[in-house]
């Protein structure tokens, strides 16, 4: 049997966004992230990180992501990919709740210094 994490739960008592990552599986090949912006919260910051990569879909909900570029709506099911230090936010313009998981890993060439 397959450890199950219950995301939902985590992310609620987590203030809105948990990661499955290094903490729960002792590997920094990836990691997963799910997060929740309720209807009239502050948008969501969404930046990978340096050495980092993530590609964020949108599971429920209409969201409006906001780059350097301008505004873009999502629908559930679209998903975009983030490099380093490209920060966006993720933003609730609708009646319910946006709902989006992260996938993420190590840019090619990139490790983590155990010390």
């Amino acid at each position: 049997m397959v450890t199950l994490y219950d995301l939902a739960t985590r992310a609620a008592a987590e203030g809105g966004e948990t990661v499955l990552g290094a903490a729960d599986l002792e590997t920094h090949a990836c990691y997963l992230m799910y997060g929740v912006v309720e209807v009239g919260a502050a948008p969501r910051l969404l930046n990978p990180g340096n050495g980092h990569e993530e590609i964020i879909c949108v599971v429920a909900g209409n969201a409006a992501l906001k780059g350097p570029g301008g505004v873009q709506e999502m629908a559930p099911g679209q998903a975009f990919h983030l490099v380093g230090e490209a920060a966006h936010h993720l933003e609730n313009r609708g009646s319910v709740p946006v709902v989006y998981v992260v996938a993420g890993g190590h840019s090619a060439g990139h490790g983590h210094h155990h010390h």
